[in-house]
């Protein structure tokens, strides 16, 4: 096809004139569907111009197996190479982009259908070690039908030698990303396109382990409409993000440079100063409020979610989805991001400022999805080196039969382990309400701060006087006796400081809240950001080590000879 001629579209079969598509990227100005593009053209739109590097790849011929179909393999590879001036169905490259350097190895359908054979895995696994050996971040671009078939079980070992190569990425701390063409199936599906720190997808991408056809044939089952494309994964939590090929260089320029934490120029005027300390850490400061009124106060619906944070305090965010398992929760949200130029995860449970909006995210309630989600954000922050902030506003883990299913408490404690151990430093904010182990799950930190409004809790205030007062209207009673306000909570060092609210509450001026907030993680972080992490995680293992430390003796009967028994004091 020239430029010059008129084409049908895929997607929607309107016509579209050649020339005006080209310029679009290859995409129909109608409905949107992403035409192919071939290894040599995804380069060129992704790379900045000039950087593109291309790696010769030399196939060896020698030991073809002699397969034949209706045609002997032989000749299909001699053809294949014919039509598209390739190898093989992969190039690979060095480049950059926006200035950030990568490794790309880009797959070309066009060739034998993408398929996964021996010179494509040795290719791909080159590439990963070049990556390794510079310490250079890995853009691997899928379009596949599946496992070369002509290759025999040759073709089979190499989704193990690609994935034992991204695991050696995983290993040293390199960045690895996946960017799904459509369409992307079998054995590539299975092994290099989803084992990637990132998984990105080009609108209506499909990508899966059986086609279509396959399943439908084989479980005699009807499929729902949209099954395996890109926006179907988002929604069950199998991809990060879906980006329109307009969108693709943007985002991962901006993933390349927080990974590999360059400094960005920031030519803004500096913030706001907050009038006040940034964190109130004395607790006699804070003056004596009724805990029923913080708790009111910490659930009104104007606060600032953590969102509306983000957008606040946080460059160039770009959310990552999904537990890669089964679901994307809602009421959760995850990201990479540079605050105040420092490249950093956020992780934050997400409520709303109207019905609709707690309704969509769950209340702010995580599932055990959730909690999963901020768990493999928070390794990829631990592989990269980047400090965590997590933002806490829920009322608690999600309940219900669904939750228990999927293991709403093992999620929880997974988390706990997991922070317990991160090599970085981490920073927990309560911004409304923190409820029960559900918060808990995002609050295990080096340093944990409160908004001054803010209430955290082992459980609900109507909760505890349905429990124990068998009457959910003694409610304020439980609020006092729980000790769930900031002031009480500093007292105790379950805090470690208080940050200012304006006004009457954060939701009376949320940019002044913003800023308040954002002074008390610069603080917070310039405190914590020369630390080792030896240091670190030894500190917050020590942190929590020590409550209730002074309430109980165990005595060991073998060392003492003596039968077992605590002591209290």
């Amino acid at each position: 096809m020239t430029t010059t001629e008129w084409l049908v579209c895929d997607g929607c079969a309107a016509m579209i004139y050649g020339r005006r598509f080209a310029r679009a990227g290859r995409i129909c100005p109608e409905c949107g569907w992403h035409a192919p593009l071939t290894a040599p053209q995804r380069l060129a739109s992704l790379l900045d111009p000039g950087s593109v590097r291309t790696l010769e790849l030399v196939v060896a011929d020698a030991d073809l197996p002699e397969f034949t179909d209706l045609r002997p393999y032989s000749d299909r590879l001699r053809d294949a190479r014919a039509r598209t001036g390739l190898a093989e169905a992969v190039v690979c490259a060095r480049g950059r982009i926006d200035d950030n350097p990568v490794v790309v190895a880009a797959m070309d359908f066009r060739f034998l259908g993408g398929s996964l054979g021996t010179a494509v895995g040795e290719a791909v696994t080159r590439a990963a070690e070049i990556a390794l050996r510079e310490r250079t971040p890995l853009l691997i671009v899928t379009a596949s039908g599946g496992a070369r078939m002509q290759e025999g079980i040759l073709s089979l070992m190499q989704m193990a030698k690609t994935s034992q190569a991204l695991g050696q990425l995983d290993e040293a701390g390199v960045l690895t990303v996946s960017l799904i063409t459509d369409p992307t199936y079998g054995g590539v599906a299975a092994s290099f396109a989803t084992s990637t720190d990132v998984i990105i997808a080009e609108p209506r991408a499909r990508l899966g382990f059986a086609g279509r056809r396959v399943i439908e044939q084989t479980i005699r089952e009807t499929l729902p409409a949209g099954f395996q494309t890109a926006e179907f994964l988002l929604e069950h939590g199998v991809i990060d993000m879906i980006r329109s090929r307009a969108e693709l260089r943007a985002t991962l320029a901006r993933l390349l440079s927080v990974a590999s934490r360059r400094p960005v120029s920031d030519d803004r005027a500096p913030a706001p100063q907050p009038a006040g300390p940034a964190l109130i850490t004395d607790a006699d400061r804070l003056p004596e409020r009724d805990p029923w009124l913080c708790v009111r106060a910490a659930r009104r619906l104007g606060r600032p979610t953590t969102l509306d944070h983000v957008a606040m305090l946080v460059d160039g965010f770009d959310e990552l989805h999904g537990d890669r398992s089964s679901a994307d929760c809602p009421a959760l949200v995850a990201g990479l991001g540079r605050f105040e130029g420092v490249p950093v995860v956020v992780i934050g449970t997400q409520k709303g400022h109207d019905g609709a909006e707690l309704a969509a995210r769950n209340y702010g309630m995580p599932s055990p999805a959730g909690y999963r989600k901020a768990a493999r954000v928070m390794r990829l922050a631990a592989k990269l080196g980047l400090p965590v902030i997590t933002l806490i506003d829920t009322a608690g883990a999600h309940p219900g039969v669904d939750a228990e299913r999927h293991g709403q408490a093992v999620a929880i404690a997974q988390n706990l382990v997991l922070m317990a151990g991160l090599p970085v430093p981490v920073v927990a904010v309560v911004t409304g309400e923190g409820g029960s182990g559900g918060a808990l799950a995002l609050t295990v930190a080096d340093r944990i701060l409160m908004c001054e409004n803010a209430v955290y809790s082992v459980i609900s205030a109507e909760g505890c006087a349905a429990i124990l007062w068998k009457d959910p209207a003694a409610a304020p009673l439980a609020a006092t006796a729980l000790r769930v306000d900031a002031r009480s909570l500093l007292r105790l060092g379950i805090v470690d400081g208080v940050v200012p609210e304006p006004g009457e509450g954060a939701e009376t001026d949320p940019v002044a809240a913003s800023e308040a907030l954002r002074a008390a993680l610069a603080q917070t972080l310039g405190e914590l950001l020369p630390l080792d992490q030896m240091t670190l995680v030894t500190a917050r293992r020590a942190r929590f080590r020590r409550f209730g430390s002074d309430t109980a003796v165990l005595v060991d009967p073998a060392a003492a000879g003596r039968p077992d028994r605590v002591v209290s004091r």
